[in-house]
């Protein structure tokens, strides 16, 4: 017997949705549809084989047009130090703005890569789900860039954390997840 689901609002959800940390990324695009940013929280690993990650974004995002329109991202994963540019990447600030607040460069795709975060994923979208408010991307990573991860910059109870590891050496790539 199937039992029926009961309905859980919405902020009662994002309360408990608050207890669970996660890294802070800004995902950029640029391509036809122009260049856009946004920061999200809201990605994890697919899977290694082939090398696909799963981005989120709420369909309202000033980014949305851009990122799904241009079918790539790069996935720039932040440290501590970027908090404020998180917060701008956040807001509601033009883009110009935004990326003139950093050093960026490419790599494959074309996205933009922030000069110094931790890592920095570039994707081609493979697949798009619609969930409520949101697309779910599955972002297949033609190329990435590692700049060390001794501090990485989480949000945790509604407000930034760092993480990160006393000995830069653990940092190595030995210290990697398994993706599966």
């Amino acid at each position: 017997m199937r039992m029926r689901m009961q309905d859980v609002a919405p902020q009662d959800y994002r309360d408990a949705m608050a207890c669970l940390g996660a890294a802070v990324n800004i995902v950029t695009t640029d391509g036809s549809a122009g260049r856009a940013g946004f920061t999200a929280s809201a990605i994890c690993s697919v899977t290694d084989d082939p090398p696909t990650l799963l981005v989120c974004i709420n369909r309202g995002s000033s980014a949305y047009s851009s990122v799904t329109r241009n079918e790539v991202v790069c996935v720039n994963v932040l440290s501590a130090r970027h908090e404020p540019l998180s917060r701008l990447f956040g807001g509601k600030v033009p883009a110009d703005e935004r990326f003139a607040a950093a050093a960026w460069s490419t790599l494959a795709t074309g996205a933009p890569v922030l000069a110094d975060c931790s890592a920095a994923f570039d994707c081609r979208i493979a697949d798009t789900v619609n969930v409520g408010t949101h697309d779910v991307l599955f972002c297949r990573v033609v190329a990435l860039q590692r700049f060390g991860c001794t501090d990485n910059l989480i949000y945790f109870g509604r407000a930034y954390h760092t993480v990160g590891v006393t000995d830069p050496a653990e940092a190595g790539p030995e210290s990697a997840l398994d993706a599966s």
